[in-house]
């Protein structure tokens, strides 16, 4: 079924003579990747070389220097991988408009591979890297378990509507993942230049402000560590999930922003593992129903981080409210500085700022108490997007954006009780976090927070 992960962007031959170029985004490891796995495969069957390239572009969403030390960490692994693969790593600076044609060109590649994104701007890159090209580009789902194209062939209205056509197609794509073939014919036009990190991360222009976390190692290598780690201590994840005072999650999200762990692997790893088949069921329906259903989301909805992508029932509710008094009202700024009358929406702040991780129960009261204290549902979404963009390592994502948009406009969800400001939008407050967790055990921990990032 390989196959099926791939859709062609152009209409252009291959050039069987030229050789394969991954140009890898979304997907950043040498193992488990089926964009890798194919390039790799095609290649030896035409017996040419594959090399791989990474694109960085000067501005990617509101990417801090926190992203960028994740990433460049994991990419540095990623060239040390491919070389004991024989398989060049090459890294390119500037629009992939220009880079990558460039690079084509002067190589005479054959066909270039790249992996599946949502995202509106990354899938323009390609749509417009597509159109220049002389040679096939192949777009390949190294990302999802089951290919967004084929999960569903429309946006689903919510988890209950997409879980069947996910489940169903689990059983074939849910398999073991082969190991990456050895290559048959060596990139020999020159070799390609070691990349310097130390010097990529002091030239990058990123927001500088937001600095690396401590607590989280980056790379494939540690993710791998993490996800050994949750399979022997995740006992009590069905139940306990929930409660952000107890350390009973994964922690894999980041590792699976940036590509460095395929949740492929994942899935089949918790499959396998010890953990008690609720506390399987439970983090599995996370990690394939919800996960991906957010790239459902965001494939198939190209106003997927406004107020026009949510459902017209929730447009209608927001619109009807959109004049209600609001008993507080903050800037961007006093959100941004935990400056609200709030002390735990101020400790999830923190958590966020400091750690890059905001514990996801904590991350919905947190997006909803922004609907609350703005002027407009369109504010509030913006707001929320521009924090978690820029303070979780997992940020500019679709999990993070339908997480905005379920908590703010009522994605995926129904309608509930009519209330002030929110209408129909389902509402969460201060005592219903009392009676999840232990509220002020939380709130102690971020308000004498000493920079000792947690393990």
């Amino acid at each position: 079924m390989e196959h099926k992960r791939l859709r062609y962007r152009n209409q252009q031959p291959v050039a069987a003579n030229g050789p394969v170029l991954y140009w890898m985004q979304r997907d950043q490891r040498a193992i488990d990747n089926w964009a890798l796995h194919y390039a790799v495969t095609v290649a030896n069957e035409r017996q040419v070389p594959v090399v791989v390239a990474f694109n960085l572009v000067s501005k990617f969403g509101h990417t801090t220097q926190r992203h960028y030390d994740f990433m460049f960490r994991g990419l540095a692994e990623v060239a040390g991988s491919l070389e004991a693969h024989n398989i060049p790593f090459v890294l390119l600076r500037g629009e992939p408009i220009e880079t990558i044609p460039t690079f084509v060109a002067q190589h005479q590649i054959g066909e270039v591979v790249v992996d599946q994104n949502p995202l509106r701007f990354t899938d323009a890159w390609r749509e417009a890297v597509a159109a220049t090209l002389p040679v096939r580009l192949t777009e390949i789902d190294a990302h999802n378990i089951v290919p967004v194209w084929l999960a569903s062939d429309k946006q689903e209205f919510a988890a209950y509507t997409f879980r069947p056509k996910l489940q169903r197609q689990l059983k074939s794509w849910l398999v073991d993942i082969p190991r990456l073939p050895e290559t048959v014919s060596r990139w020999s036009t020159r070799p390609a230049p070691v990349v310097d990190w130390d010097e990529v991360q002091h030239t990058i222009t990123g927001d500088t402000a937001v600095s690396p976390v401590s607590w989280l190692s980056p790379g494939t290598g540690a993710g791998l560590a993490r996800l050994k780690q949750f399979v022997s201590t995740g006992v009590g994840y069905a139940t306990n999930r929930n409660d952000p005072n107890l350390n009973c999650l994964s922690h894999l999200s980041p590792y699976l922003h940036f590509g460095q762990l395929s949740a492929q692997r994942v899935a089949r790893t918790v499959q396998v593992s010890d953990l008690p088949r609720t506390d399987k069921e439970a983090y599995l329906e996370e990690l394939t129903v919800r996960r991906e259903l957010t790239d459902n989301f965001c494939f198939y909805n190209q106003n997927y981080d406004v107020l026009a992508g949510a459902h017209p029932w929730a447009q209608q509710t927001l619109d009807e409210h959109r004049d209600d008094p609001r008993e507080y009202v903050y800037t961007r700024e006093q959100f941004e500085q935990a400056q609200t009358h709030d002390d735990l929406w101020n400790a999830m702040q923190r958590q966020m700022t400091q750690e890059g991780k905001m514990h996801g129960w904590c991350r919905m009261y947190w997006a909803k108490k922004i609907l609350e204290w703005t002027t407009s549902p369109e504010e509030a979404i913006e707001i929320a997007l521009y924090l978690n963009d820029r303070y979780e390592l997992d940020g500019t994502d679709p999990n993070g954006v339908v997480g905005v948009m379920w908590s703010i406009a009522g994605v995926h969800d129904r309608a509930w009780t009519e209330r002030p400001v929110f209408g129909k939008i389902r509402y969460m407050n201060f005592n219903g976090a009392k009676r999840k967790f232990d509220v002020q055990a939380y709130i102690d921990r971020y308000q004498t927070y000493d920079k000792q990032l947690f393990a």
